[in-house]
């Protein structure tokens, strides 16, 4: 087994003990640690992370970075790749309460809009009957019948604790998503659960812009999006059905540098006519249509609040 210095342990100790980190986080570690900045020597930064795993993978881990599809930004930690009954006994989730976590997550990247998230009533009123039964041929889960389900209270307190340890997230308009730790850990399972790829970067487009051909699968990245049609030159079409890519994040830009050429071009000029701004559609997927379900006495019509606070416990 190879040998982790105190520089290895030190990372190693600051992704288990702090939860993901952002990449400039990780990077502010790797260079007290280190006495190098990470972006100018990707090479030692590379070859670390790789002495790292080498020692990990005996204890089946992995020090794993993925991209956060909600903000675009990169982040590290460390993942179990072992999926077995015995890791399941690490987390301090109930069986029921991982049953209601995969409820959410199904609802979310099963969305063929790729909105990325569901309402918070939605996530309240999903029911686990489905993902009960998916358990061995000795029972679903060894549940008994009378907890096979969560009280509304029970559900509240689950998705708080699950988005608490980033297993989900709350958008910014307020409704559930995934969050980083399902990106970093459920890669395999995105792929194995045919969740549909994103066209760039080959990775699960949960939250993704799609092609406005209604014929066409295609979806991409926002972050993805915005490397691809960069240059002003590169055709803004879908790579599938050739159709326009309508895309407002690029349109805006657009208009900004426009904006900016004209103030430079003219800045004491008082004879030029005003500048036209074209309208701009919302970005798609940014907008979530509002919960139709009618909600129970027991549920309480506005979203419940949910804090933020970093924890390493996994979930299997």
């Amino acid at each position: 087994m190879p040998d982790l210095n105190w520089k290895h342990h030190t990372l190693v100790q600051a992704l288990l003990s702090r939860g993901p980190l952002q990449e400039k986080e990780f990077f502010s570690i790797f260079s007290a640690v280190t006495g190098k900045r990470a972006d100018a020597h990707q090479q030692l930064f590379n070859e670390q992370l790789g002495q790292i795993n080498r020692a990990l993978a005996y204890v089946q881990f992995e020090l794993r970075g993925c991209r956060n599809q909600y903000d675009g930004k990169v982040y590290y930690g460390v993942v179990n790749n072992v999926a077995d009954e015995q890791s399941k006994l690490g987390t301090k989730y109930t069986a029921v309460q991982i049953a209601f976590y995969k409820a959410v997550l199904e609802a979310i990247v099963q969305d063929g809009t790729a909105l990325g998230c569901i309402s918070n009533i939605e996530a309240l009123n999903l029911n686990l009957e489905n993902q009960i039964g998916q358990g061995s041929q000795d029972g679903p889960f060894h549940i008994p019948s009378t907890f096979r389900n969560l009280t509304m209270s029970q559900k509240e307190k689950t998705l708080e604790d699950l988005i608490r340890d980033q297993w989900l997230c709350l958008t910014s308009n307020g409704n559930i998503g995934l969050g980083v730790r399902s990106f970093l850990d459920l890669r395999s399972w995105f792929r194995s659960n045919d969740v549909p790829l994103c066209d760039v970067c080959n990775e699960a487009g949960v939250k993704a812009d799609i092609c406005s051909n209604g014929d066409c699968a295609v979806r991409i990245h926002d972050y993805c999006l915005k490397k691809k049609f960069s240059q002003k030159r590169v055709q803004r079409i879908c790579p599938g059905c050739k159709a326009e890519w309508k895309y407002s994040g690029l349109l805006t830009e657009d208009a900004a540098e426009a904006s900016e050429r004209t103030q430079t071009q003219e800045p004491h000029s008082n004879s030029a006519g005003p500048v036209t701004r074209k309208r701009l559609r919302s970005c798609k997927a940014e907008r979530v249509d509002e919960a139709v379900v009618n909600p129970s006495p027991a549920i309480d019509a506005e979203p419940a609040r949910v804090r933020r606070t970093r924890n390493s416990q996994r979930i299997k």
